[in-house]
């Protein structure tokens, strides 16, 4: 694949829309939270429903069910305590992430250590239809282990997927990519995506102009959609430009193809109508979710 990118005239990329994450304060143990991608336009981020941004303590996200999606989360700070009925436990710390495959049932924990505040970004990632009934899994990925690229004053941290010529460990049942790019003031760089991917980005520092043609300038907690070739080619390349107008300008990536499949989402279950979803709670209370894990 990386063969045929290099031969081909890459599509460019602009802001397809933009805006700021909006906060509102919680009740103990929740801090704080954001909508980063909001629910209720998922049909313009698909293959993503939504994205949190959310401050917490332990006891926020105690033992809870999920159906018929997928879960990643990236902590920006803080430590992660993740405990599954499966029998999974770990600690994340900034910069690691865990991908959650819930597929048919999943019921875990996600708690801030001791006294610390977890601040995380989670993102929910579609699966189709004759995916839902998949087995449920769990994949921690940790900072040290994912392939660091340098580039012109800065750096690019591929999470998943063939990015900047180095392959990501997360492997999602729904291919994706996620980058975290890293740039110094005044550096430029134009990050390559498949043609036909869905993407945003999200500004966690600093300040950026996304673009070439008519460039957005976005600062922190930023958030832009991309154009795409909807019926594009996802051996054909296209590109974005990132110029950092401030140090330490940090922003993610994320992109994927479109599932375009409607669903339904209510509460921790996403199906694809209120018939299933019905079933779903009752599959719950009825306990075919297993022992709680906590």
């Amino acid at each position: 694949m990386a063969q045929e990118f290099e031969n081909q005239e890459p599509l460019k990329r602009s802001v397809k829309d933009h805006w700021y994450v909006e906060y509102s304060e919680q009740r103990f143990p929740s801090i704080q939270k954001g909508w980063v991608l909001p629910a209720d336009r998922w049909r313009e981020f698909d293959p993503f429903i939504l994205m949190a941004e959310d401050w917490f303590k332990r006891g926020t996200f105690s033992d809870h069910p999920h159906r018929g999606f997928q879960t990643i989360t990236y902590v920006i700070d803080g430590r992660l305590e993740h405990v599954d009925n499966g029998g999974g436990q770990d600690i994340l710390h900034p910069g690691d992430v865990q991908y959650m495959n819930a597929g048919w049932a999943a019921r875990h924990a996600e708690e801030g250590v001791e006294d610390d505040i977890a601040h995380t970004l989670q993102l929910w990632l579609n699966l189709p239809s004759h995916l839902r009934k998949t087995e449920t899994k769990y994949q921690n990925v940790y900072l040290e282990d994912v392939p660091e690229v340098a580039i012109d004053g800065g750096s690019v941290k591929v999470y998943s997927g063939d990015i900047a010529g180095e392959k990501g460990p997360l492997e999602s049942l729904v291919p994706i990519t996620l980058s975290e790019i890293s740039l110094t003031e005044g550096a430029s760089y134009t990050h390559q995506l498949p043609e036909n991917h869905n993407a945003f980005l999200y500004v966690l520092s600093g300040e950026v102009s996304v673009g070439e043609n008519d460039p957005v300038n976005l600062k922190k907690h930023g958030v832009a959609t991309l154009t795409y070739e909807e019926n594009g080619d996802e051996t054909k390349k296209s590109e974005i430009k990132l110029d950092a107008k401030s140090r330490r300008t940090k922003v993610l990536v994320y992109s994927g193809v479109p599932i375009k499949e409607e669903i339904v989402q209510h509460g921790p279950f996403v199906m694809g109508t209120m018939e299933e979803i019905k079933q779903t709670i009752q599959d719950f209370q009825l306990g075919k979710f297993g022992p709680s894990s906590q």
